[in-house]
């Protein structure tokens, strides 16, 4: 009984406590919704009700419907390779704003680093010549000369990478020295450096050789990274999940994430991030440079959301459509979610962000399905950050009910 106590009273257990009752309440909530839509709606029913119940809990299991029109629910390899793909920059974004806040900082800026990462992976992926490339072949075709050297793709692809990672890290930075340097709140200064990323990237791509005239139909998009023979490999994953776009990404994501976690808990620096998001004041009389360690740890996030960008356009199947990003891309701000109800645990992280990669692809299912929308899951995910912003309360009263089911067996 007391090693069961010791376990519930544990930070770690009710934080997951919290986030799982967040989950359930929100999920709740969600099928409420559709029950009222349906029940309201003589044309819906209380069928039709239950469908989009059932695909809100199993929708990436959903295979369709029978010749009878019953959902039919089974391993749908197509929806399961979905949903691994777009976890990846979620799970990225989402370790972008945990790790800034275990030094006390809240990165509002995943967005524009998103973009940085974004704008020089596909700079770089498209710049360097693959021999054998559609794009080399179409230039040559167009009377540009050949190019004088060439690349392995393996190469591109890694210098890609890591460019899409440092251009984030560097744009993350750029808050992180303002909070340091001048006190100045780094909300703000993400807010402002999102704009900037915004208009710049849209900028750089309008004036760019980039655009994608290949498939003149095209507007105001970029070349995908496969034209140049870049792309992420599949892992063999491909063979696993047939029909998806499902590629490496989410391996390298996963992988980032435990190194995250083991750097920020076992690692001398990780203490010195955590020790200047607890007090920074109290880790300078420490003799700790906490400056120094915020400009690292929004360096830090910033790479994880230029990552996000990475993998998401090195997928190879995907294509940037700069104009839309005169706006900012949802996907940097799906990270604050995804911390949050992650508790900021990189390990967490993980589990958020494919828990929210699901919701994605049960809206799709309840769009495709049924006669219902893919908003209800939007409605479910606002439900769930709401009450992950109020974790805390709801760790207190989990712990409250808990002391006090123990005063009274000591009383009997």
């Amino acid at each position: 009984m007391d090693k069961l106590n010791n376990f519930w009273h544990k930070d770690g257990t009710r934080s997951v406590m919290a986030s799982l009752l967040s989950i359930i309440i929100g999920l709740t909530a969600g099928s409420v919704l559709i029950l009222i839509v349906g029940l309201c709606n003589p044309a819906l029913g209380f069928k039709s009700a239950w469908d989009g119940i059932r695909l809100v809990f199993m929708g990436p299991l959903s295979t369709g419907r029978s010749a009878a029109g019953a959902l039919t629910f089974g391993f749908n390899p197509a929806s399961m390779g979905n949903l691994l793909f777009r976890a990846t920059p979620v799970i990225l974004t989402g370790l972008s704003v945990a790790v800034a806040y275990k030094t006390g900082l809240f990165n509002i800026g995943a967005p524009g680093q998103y973009l940085a990462g974004t704008a020089a992976t596909l700079f770089i992926a498209l710049s360097l010549p693959v021999k054998g490339s559609e794009l080399v072949t179409f230039q040559i075709a167009q009377g540009m000369a050949e190019p004088a050297m060439y690349f392995p793709a393996w190469l591109v692809w890694l210098l890609a990478f890591v460019g899409g990672m440092l251009a984030g890290a560097v744009w993350g930075a750029i808050p992180g020295m303002l909070k340091s340097l001048l006190n100045i709140n780094e909300v703000l200064a993400c807010i402002m450096t999102n704009w900037i990323a915004a208009n710049l990237v849209t900028w750089a791509f309008d004036v760019s050789s980039f655009k994608n005239i290949i498939e003149n139909t095209k507007t105001s998009y970029i070349y995908k990274t496969t034209v140049n023979g870049v792309a992420t490999s599949k892992m063999g994953l491909d063979k696993v999940f047939p029909g998806s776009q499902v590629n490496g990404g989410i391996i390298i994501a996963i992988v980032m994430a435990v190194l995250v976690y083991i750097l920020l808990s076992r690692t001398t620096f990780g203490y010195q991030l955590k020790a200047c998001g607890s007090n920074r004041f109290a880790a300078r009389y420490a003799g700790i440079k906490d400056k120094r360690n915020i400009v690292y740890s929004m360096a830090i996030a910033g790479a994880m959301a230029g990552a996000a960008g990475s993998l998401y356009y090195l997928s190879g199947n995907t294509e940037f459509f700069w104009s839309t990003y005169q706006q900012l891309p949802a996907v940097g701000f799906n990270g604050i979610p995804v911390a949050l109800l992650a508790s900021n645990n990189p390990i967490g992280v993980i589990f958020a962000g494919l828990f929210m990669s699901m919701l994605d692809i049960s809206g799709l299912q309840l769009t495709n399905l049924t006669a219902y929308n893919e908003y209800i899951t939007d409605v479910i995910i606002a439900v769930i950050v709401y009450l992950s912003a109020f974790s805390l309360v709801i760790k207190l009263m989990l712990s409250g009910r808990r002391k006090k089911s123990g005063k009274g067996a000591q009383v009997k």
